[in-house]
């Protein structure tokens, strides 16, 4: 069944216009008045109730679609920890890919850094078009995926701007876990971290670095807040696979 994400208001029995993007997706699929779709808000996160709820088109018309909502279903596909990602953002289109791939891998954020070493370097409206085009595609990947609850992308920062934010600067709760992806010889091997500390967390925060990664003085700084580093195994992946892989480590 084709599902849309609706940031409005839902309420069983209500009839209701659908917004822009969800409009042009029921278009392009052809659907007719009495078919059935599923609709979702995208949980606290984006102020909406959390779960899905059944629909059925009711009108078609050139500009506007317009449903009846059905029951609600509190149903969630969400891992039993909130994962989040801070990372240096790649360059080029691997943002996006990255983005999309955290959002049906479960990350319920994703904070873009810009570091010593990062390539891609953004800042006043171009920031807030690169923002909202990667939140965009953080919706399409949990149309896709199933997923209820839609990972907040977060401003554009710089690596301090973002130690002093408030969520980084809070002292990590003993059911948090901050972790640092680091090529350091002392690095602890995630799959020891996962078999240990991670199962009782409630948080994991993942810290990783842009191509070339973050430099020395930065990973000292984020041990100081608490991030452990961790390595993910011999070989060096590349800015875009490194934070997946430790998203996918901790759900397996």
């Amino acid at each position: 069944m084709p599902r849309f994400f609706c940031p409005l208001p839902l309420e069983p029995g209500a009839l209701l216009d659908l917004p822009a993007n969800a409009t042009r997706h029921v278009q392009v699929l052809r659907l007719q008045p009495g078919d059935s779709i599923t609709l979702f808000d995208g949980g606290p996160d984006h102020g909406g109730r959390g779960g899905e709820f059944e629909a059925t088109v009711d009108h078609m018309g050139r500009s506007d679609v317009r449903v009846r909502i059905g029951q609600h279903m509190a149903v969630e596909r969400e891992a039993s920890q909130r994962l989040h990602l801070v990372v240096g953002m790649p360059a080029n289109e691997r943002m996006d890919w990255l983005v999309e791939k955290a959002a049906e891998l479960g990350a319920a954020s994703l904070q873009p850094l810009m570091t010593e070493r990062s390539v891609l370097r953004l800042s006043g409206e171009r920031a807030q078009k690169k923002r909202a085009h990667w939140q965009s595609i953080a919706v399409a990947a949990c149309e896709q995926s199933g997923r209820n609850q839609v990972p907040l992308v977060r401003e554009v920062l710089s690596f301090d701007g973002w130690r002093r934010a408030p969520a980084a600067t809070a002292a990590a709760a003993t059911t948090e876990l901050r972790l640092l992806l680091s090529l350091r010889a002392d690095a602890l091997a995630l799959r020891q971290i996962c078999a240990t500390a991670t199962p009782a967390a409630q948080t994991v925060t993942f810290l990783s670095g842009p191509e070339g990664g973050l430099s020395a003085a930065e990973e000292d700084r984020a041990m100081a807040m608490g991030f452990v580093p961790v390595s993910l195994g011999l070989s060096t992946l590349r800015a875009e696979t490194a934070p997946l892989a430790a998203l996918a480590a901790v759900l397996i």
